[in-house]
């Protein structure tokens, strides 16, 4: 029988992946218990987002799929790049600089240990 997994993903948010990946990457394969404490004691601006999105993910499987919360892990948790907003920066002597204001998607997938 195949393992139901449940995910939630938050889109364009408004920061860079880079920083929100150091903080996936402290969550991934943990339970979901032990990740939440992780993300409550992360001085990372990324780790309410994650959150956020965690919470989403274990809504969902008690929710949709009849989990039970006490029994579910990250199974995976990834970050992709979302739109990139461009913006120009005057400087000396009539240049322009870009500025890149980068956005991320958030995935999380929640499993039940077997």
């Amino acid at each position: 029988m195949e393992a139901v997994e449940a995910k939630a993903v938050a889109t364009h948010i408004r920061i860079a992946p880079r920083k929100i990946r150091i903080v996936i990457d402290l969550i991934r394969g943990k339970a979901i218990g032990e990740a939440f404490s992780i993300l409550k004691f992360t001085p990372k601006v990324g780790s309410e987002v994650v959150e956020k999105v965690l919470k989403s993910a274990v809504a969902n499987a008690e929710h949709n799929y009849d989990m039970n919360s006490d029994n579910l892990y990250v199974a995976a948790a990834y970050v992709d790049q979302g739109p990139t907003l461009k913006r120009i920066h005057p400087r000396s002597r009539g240049q322009a600089f870009k500025i890149l204001k980068r956005s991320s998607h958030v995935t999380i997938i929640v499993k039940e240990k077997e």
